[in-house]
């Protein structure tokens, strides 16, 4: 596969399956769905699920956005208020960035080698974060 060829390929419904392994060992598991909507040349993507904490207690009920968008051959991310947050290239099967807030690091490396299914690990790092999330994206349907 040749990575990302087209936004269209995400639209649907997809089961997300996140862990978030803190550098502690513990791990936070969320379970849920992303849905990627067309909204004009954009996606839309829409969290929604139930994150269990390591710590224990009661599930939250935990949402996303995200704003996807194509040019050229860059795929832009944003946050729900169109800000950008990072940017990949497309037709890339595993493409990777960094995106800095100071005082933190996100990494981020998509795999999208095994379409429709794929996957995103983060690594964050900072004075008050330290963790790996693995995000896994299995579609239900288009």
């Amino acid at each position: 596969m040749a990575g990302l060829t087209s936004l269209a390929l995400l639209e649907g419904v997809w089961t997300l399956d996140r862990r978030i392994r803190h550098d502690d060992g513990q791990e936070d598991v969320f379970e849920g769905e992303a849905t990627f909507t067309r909204s004009g040349p954009r996606l839309v993507q829409e969290e929604v699920g139930w994150l269990r904490p390591a710590r224990g207690g009661e599930p939250l009920r935990a949402t996303r956005r995200y704003i996807w968008s194509r040019e050229g051959d860059r795929i832009d991310i944003a946050f729900a208020d169109m800000r950008p947050f990072h940017s990949v290239p497309a037709k890339v099967a595993s493409p990777s960035t960094i995106y800095l807030c100071p005082p933190d690091r996100y990494e981020v490396a998509y795999d999208f080698s095994a379409l429709p299914d794929w996957r995103s690990i983060w690594r964050v790092e900072g004075p008050r974060k330290a963790y790996e999330m693995s995000n896994v994206f299995r579609r239900q349907r288009a």
